[in-house]
Formats: C-alpha cells, sequence, structure tokens
C-alpha cells in the first residue's frame, strides 16, 4: 500500500499531512503514525494529520501527537491544514472545519493564515506558574533569560508531575521582551521533547501575559525558535473571546510511502 503524504510547518512545527477524505489511512495503527514521524526511519515530523470529509464543515481535522497517539488541539497544525486544504481546493480564503475540540474558523492569505482558537474562561494563576487550556493543556512559567533554561529537562519532569500525571501538560517557558513581545520556548508532550514552536503553547502564553499583568495589550508577538507568531483576543467579564493565532503555514514537499 502506497500513502500520499504532504509536509507542511508552520514556524519550525512540521506535521506530516494525509487527504484521508475516503478514510484509506489506517489511523487505528499507533506503531505506523510514529514510525512516519520518525526523523530517522521515516518522513519526520512533529505530528501526523488527517484531512477528513465533515457533515457540518469544510472538513475535519484529525491530529496525533508523533508518538502516535492521537491527542488534543494543535495551533500550528491547524494552521497547516487550513494551507493543505487551500492547496487541495477544498476552500478557497475562508474556511470552518472541525477539530477535537470544535469548530474553528481561520482565513489565508497567501501563506499567512489566521485562526480562531477556543475561547478561554479558566486560568490558574500560581507563584510559580499559570495553567490553562487553549484547545491543550499549558503550563506557563515566566523566567528572567529563556535561553539558559535546560527545556527537555526541566519540561519533562513538569510534563509527568502531579497534578498532571499520565496525560500530561505541554510546558512552556517565557521571557518578557517588551509590553506585548515575549520570548517562548516550548516542551510537548508526544514529542517528548522541545519543539520549535507551539501553536496552543503561544496562546497560553498570551493569555497567560494578561493574567499575570505583564501586558494590557490585546495582541501580543510572539518569537518562539521557528519565527514569528501574533495572538489577539478581546475580554468580556473575564472570558477570553475572539482568540485569534496568526503565522505563516508553509508547504515543504509532498511524496509517496509504501508500507
Amino acid at each position: 500500500m502506497k500513502i500520499q503524504f504532504y509536509k507542511y510547518q508552520g514556524t519550525g512545527n512540521d506535521f506530516i499531512m494525509i487527504d484521508n477524505r475516503d478514510n484509506h489511512f489506517p489511523k487505528s495503527n499507533t506503531q505506523l503514525i510514529n514510525k512516519l514521524c520518525d526523523r530517522r526511519f521515516g518522513i519526520g515530523a512533529d505530528g501526523l494529520i488527517l484531512l477528513e470529509n465533515s457533515n457540518t464543515a469544510d472538513f475535519k481535522m484529525i491530529y496525533f501527537n508523533a508518538d502516535g497517539n492521537e491527542s488534543t488541539m494543535c495551533g500550528n497544525g491547524g494552521r497547516c491544514i487550513v494551507a493543505f486544504a487551500k492547496k487541495l481546493k477544498i476552500i478557497s480564503d475562508t474556511t470552518t472545519f472541525t477539530a477535537i475540540d470544535g469548530i474553528h474558523h481561520a482565513t489565508i492569505n497567501d501563506n499567512l493564515v489566521s485562526l480562531q482558537m477556543i475561547d478561554i474562561d479558566a486560568v490558574q494563576n500560581y507563584d510559580s506558574h499559570l495553567f490553562l487550556n487553549t484547545g491543550s493543556p499549558h503550563y506557563v512559567a515566566f523566567t528572567n533569560d529563556v535561553s539558559k533554561v535546560d527545556v527537555k529537562t526541566k519540561g519533562r519532569s513538569i510534563r509527568i508531575g502531579a497534578p498532571y500525571f499520565k496525560e500530561g501538560t505541554n510546558v512552556n517557558f517565557v521571557e518578557q521582551i517588551d509590553n506585548n513581545t515575549f520570548k517562548v520556548r516550548t516542551y510537548e508532550r508526544g514529542v517528548e521533547d522541545e519543539t520549535l514552536s507551539c501553536g496552543t503553547g503561544v496562546v497560553a502564553v498570551a493569555i497567560a501575559a494578561n493574567v499575570a499583568e505583564k501586558s494590557s495589550e490585546n495582541e501580543i508577538y510572539l518569537k518562539t525558535l521557528g519565527g514569528k507568531l501574533s495572538v489577539s483576543f478581546t475580554k468580556e467579564n473575564g472570558i477570553y473571546k475572539e482568540v485569534f493565532l496568526t503565522g505563516k503555514a508553509t508547504f515543504v514537499f509532498e511524496g509517496t510511502y509504501k508500507i
């Protein structure tokens, strides 16, 4: 069996994209997905995304972590699947699609994608960090010099610690540059390593910066190892709405993989 795939990246967060509208892909095969994502023995990616038919929207997004397990929402993956859907001529410049956390709206202009994320109404603010769910769970810790953080070691210890246990959390370390600009480094569960960028992670950082009163702006700029992203939002009665993640989503290459 041959699988046609497409490779996309959003600020260095890279994904294998598969058009699965005919349901040909064996998505219950965890080992296969893990192998495809392997950077030495497979195609190589932070995750794999299936584009499927939807009865209520333009298409459906199903996201798998590099370990082969289906996971929660991926912001950069969401932006990349919008670019993929346009390449397949399923959409033009605007779209509505479904994901594990519900309906998402997006626009695309060339390769710049603006993706609406879920509303956020619960942020836990502790002395050492903040915790919130932006479609995926995120731990956010502010630090003076993010370049000195051992992200893999420290992130891993937090990811599996209480109260996160087996499912774990993603972990973000953040350095403030100015009132609305932050550097972000992220340890992603499922990848079990630092990634060049994390979409739901930078959304979590932007909201956390507002909650922690580190920024009074409603548009935040995030510098990741893979590039720049922006997050905008409105706040109404303590609820963050109209949350948009914006950045480039880039086609890298396509090919076939024989299994």
